[in-house]
Order: C-alpha cells, then sequence, then structure tokens
C-alpha cells in the first residue's frame, strides 16, 4: 500500500479536507494524523500502529528516548474520514503546518503529508535539485 502523487484541495469553513479517492481506499474508516516535519501526517491505522511498535522497540533498546513516544501520542489524533471522504484536522494541526485555505495532499509512501501549498513549493525545488543529483550520481532510488 503505497501513497504516491500530489493532489491539491480546498478546505472547508470546519478545516476538513477530501482525500483523493486513489488515497482514501486504503483507509478504513479512520486516520492518524501526526505533526511532521512543517506539514501534517496522516497514516492508515496500520501503519500508525507500525510505526509505534518500532519506536516502543527502539525506546527498549535505548536508542529512542521515552519522550519523543510520549509526544507522538501526545501530539497525534485518531480522526473519522466521513462518508464524503473529509479528514477533520483539528486547529492546533492546521496552525502548526500554517494552513488556511488551500491545502496539498503529497504521497509519500507509507502515509499522506498535508502541506501549506507555499511551504510544499519552496521545499520541493531543493529536493528536485538533490534527487536529480542522486541519479546523476548512479544512485537511483
Amino acid at each position: 500500500m503505497l501513497f504516491v502523487g500530489t493532489h491539491e484541495h480546498s478546505l472547508d469553513e470546519k478545516g476538513r479536507v477530501v482525500l483523493p479517492a486513489k488515497f482514501r481506499s486504503r483507509f478504513s474508516a479512520e486516520a492518524f494524523i501526526s505533526p511532521a516535519a512543517n506539514c501534517i501526517a496522516i497514516y492508515t491505522p496500520e501503519a500508525f500502529a507500525e510505526m509505534v511498535t518500532r519506536l516502543q522497540t527502539q525506546v527498549q533498546e535505548g536508542s529512542v528516548e521515552p519522550k519523543i513516544l510520549r509526544r507522538l501520542a501526545a501530539s497525534s489524533d485518531e480522526q473519522r474520514i466521513d462518508s464524503q471522504g473529509r479528514l477533520s484536522i483539528p486547529q492546533r494541526l492546521r496552525e502548526f503546518a500554517s494552513l488556511e485555505n488551500e491545502a496539498l495532499l503529497c504521497g509519500a509512501i507509507t502515509h499522506i503529508e498535508i502541506w501549506n501549498p507555499d511551504d510544499w513549493e519552496g521545499m520541493a525545488d531543493d529536493l528536485d535539485r538533490s534527487l536529480a543529483d542522486t541519479f546523476w550520481q548512479g544512485g537511483g532510488i
């Protein structure tokens, strides 16, 4: 179950965004939403559970501090996807990701990221150059 592609959508007056049909089909009726690097990450329940399990193992091994897992749990939210495919984004997460009227939903392989379109544009330019460099150095993807 891979999430790829980019889709631009408007947020409605209640802070909801419509998940694209090709993304929505991979979810049950629920999703986990977490702050990420300048964006919001949306996980299927299975992907979120796998991430938590990996972090718990890393905490037990001592490679990750317990406060990381604690912060993930406290800052994440479980949301229902309604019958129209809309996902409600809590106000605190909309503020965190600087989301106002428009949102860019980007596949991030294991999850979806929701970006402010302007923030995405600046970051994407840098990534495009890095990706091109990787190809030219023979690294491929």
